[in-house]
């Protein structure tokens, strides 16, 4: 069904139903709107719930994160933030796909409206100026006849007047002939107006105004089509992110059934056991027995006399019975006196483990320092070997600082675990900072230096034993060390300087050793001719252990 054919009489009525669908399409747009701001809104309290209870810093050392209840709801803060997230993605899907996306149309469909709205009213105005022409030319008519007949009975009249003259009959004659020649005249621009007003007339209600009225119809068939469109994706944008909504719900519900209270009791215990025994049963002080001497005394008349310096005074307890009032404020020590026991065991492990990580950094930059100080010596175009001195000197003396700290820490320890530490395990050799240098064992690794002198700390323990030789210590051996891997040649290099070796492109090679930050990779060919190549020049590929 057509509204140019239905409705073809009904223009006001279309042009109220046009205006309708737009003010339909307005008042949806403003509901997205609304509805963005909401999620908006929604989504920023959210956000600002969670920074509001997440902890300001979070670190491995806060004693809280250790308990899986808190772990839990730093957990549920996180999920519920990236929920957060998928709330401003629905704000702003509804903002791009729907709001802006209508309001483009909007102004489209108006003009639209607009511009059909005018053809109807041109073709209306064309039609009402037609008529007017006919309605013209028929009152032009109607007036000339009434003129003409008003002629006729006038000549008739002076015609049968006796008294009028000849002239006088002759005048009326040619007034009424000019009449009725007027009249023809009006007749036949009455009839041609009248036949194009017909023309025009069929053409407005069975051309033009069908075709007005149709696309008019067209056009708000297919806003209802663009608004159903955007009713649809009002309900998709949500349906889009439940799936990663509900990984967040999912993920709070796996944080809640990750608590769990026998864990988190065993957390507080380790946290907090003191180490400490239980108190003993306290004995009963016998007040009489002074009472019971002293009366002996006095009966006998002997003078009174001082009690026996073996004696205990009687008197308050001094033993801490009650260990849960109000503690007073300790002062922090090095060794962790101040904590109890196992408390203090703990600290002492964990700072030896953190002393020996440390250590082994120290260790490793040495290592990479005197690797690099050698190719330096080796090639003096590379670098001036004696600007390595300072840094070399002040991680010597970092590593004799952290060794020490070991030692002393480790010393602690085994008087905190009632041990006694072995002797050669503490025993440390001290070798002159000018003469330290790693050393290969049979592996390829560097053994750690170990000072000949020792140390004792503040506890006043005599100090540790030496070693009597170095030869208690491994040397460097000369046996061949067994490839870790493979090394192939990208670029040619000649191996001109000392300590290298020359390799062609392509050239596969052992890999003895890996770079240690210096530049330099420690390769051998089959026919066991070994040396150094630049890193860069190489690809190296390790062996599956």
């Amino acid at each position: 069904m057509e509204w140019g054919t239905e409705l073809w009489d009904q223009y006001d009525t279309i042009e109220r139903q046009t205006q309708w669908g737009i003010d339909l399409i307005e008042k949806y747009v403003k509901f997205v709107k609304d509805r963005t701001e909401i999620e908006q809104t929604y989504a920023k309290q959210l956000r600002t719930l969670v920074k509001k209870y997440s902890p300001k810093r979070v670190s491995k050392e806060d004693h809280e994160l250790k308990f899986s209840q808190y772990q839990a709801f730093i957990n549920i803060l996180n999920e519920l933030n990236d929920y957060a997230g998928q709330r401003e993605v629905i704000a702003e899907n509804l903002m791009q796909n729907i709001f802006a996306q209508l309001l483009k149309y909007l102004l489209e469909n108006k003009q639209e409206r607009k511009t059909y709205l005018l053809e109807g009213r041109k073709a209306q105005q064309n039609l009402e100026v037609s008529f007017k022409q006919l309605d013209n030319a028929k009152k032009r008519f109607e007036r000339d006849c009434k003129e003409a007949e008003k002629a006729m009975q006038n000549a008739e009249r002076v015609n049968s007047d006796i008294n009028t003259t000849k002239a006088d009959v002759e005048k009326a004659k040619q007034q009424a002939n000019l009449r009725n020649h007027m009249v023809e005249e009006s007749k036949n621009e009455y009839a041609s107006q009248l036949q194009k007003y017909n023309k025009d007339q069929n053409q407005f209600y069975f051309a033009e105004m069908p075709h007005v009225f149709n696309k008019l119809q067209e056009m708000d068939e297919k806003r209802i089509q663009k608004l159903c469109e955007a009713y649809k994706m009002f309900a998709d944008t949500e349906r889009q992110v439940m799936p990663i909504i509900g990984k967040c719900l999912d993920g709070m519900t796996k944080a809640a059934e990750s608590v769990n209270e026998s864990t988190d009791s065993r957390v507080l215990i380790e946290a907090h056991k003191s180490g400490f025994e239980r108190p003993g049963e306290l004995e009963f002080e016998d007040y009489s027995q002074m009472i019971n001497r002293t009366s002996s005394e006095n009966s006998l008349g002997s003078v009174k006399s001082e009690p026996r310096a073996d004696h205990r005074t009687i008197g308050k307890s001094k033993t801490k019975r009650w260990p849960f009032g109000k503690k007073n404020k300790l002062i922090v020590s090095e060794d962790f006196s101040h904590l109890p026991p196992e408390q203090r065991r703990k600290k002492l492990q964990q700072k030896i483990d953190d002393l020996n990580k440390e250590l082994q950094k120290q260790l490793d930059q040495s290592e990479a320092l005197d690797k690099m100080k050698d190719v330096y010596q080796r090639n003096p175009q590379m670098g001036d070997p004696n600007s390595l001195e300072p840094g070399i000197t002040e991680t010597n003396q970092q590593i004799d600082r952290l060794r020490q700290e070991v030692q002393k820490y480790e010393t602690w320890l085994a008087d905190a675990e009632g041990k006694l530490v072995a002797r050669n395990d503490s025993c440390v050799q001290y070798i002159p900072h000018g003469d330290r240098s790693p050393s290969l064992n049979n592996n390829g690794s560097h053994d750690k230096e170990s000072p000949d002198t020792t140390y004792s700390d503040d506890s006043g323990q005599e100090p540790l034993p030496q070693p009597s030789s170095l030869s208690e210590f491994d040397d460097f051996e000369d046996d061949l060390v067994h490839p870790i891997g493979s090394s192939t040649a990208l670029y040619p290099f000649d191996g001109n300087s000392e300590g290298t070796i020359p390799m062609a492109e392509g050239e596969v090679l052992h890999l003895i050793e890996e770079d240690k930050g210096d530049g330099w990779t420690r390769v051998r060919r089959s026919d066991g001719e070994e040396g150094y190549v630049p890193t860069s020049y190489v690809k190296i590929t390790l062996s599956r252990q």
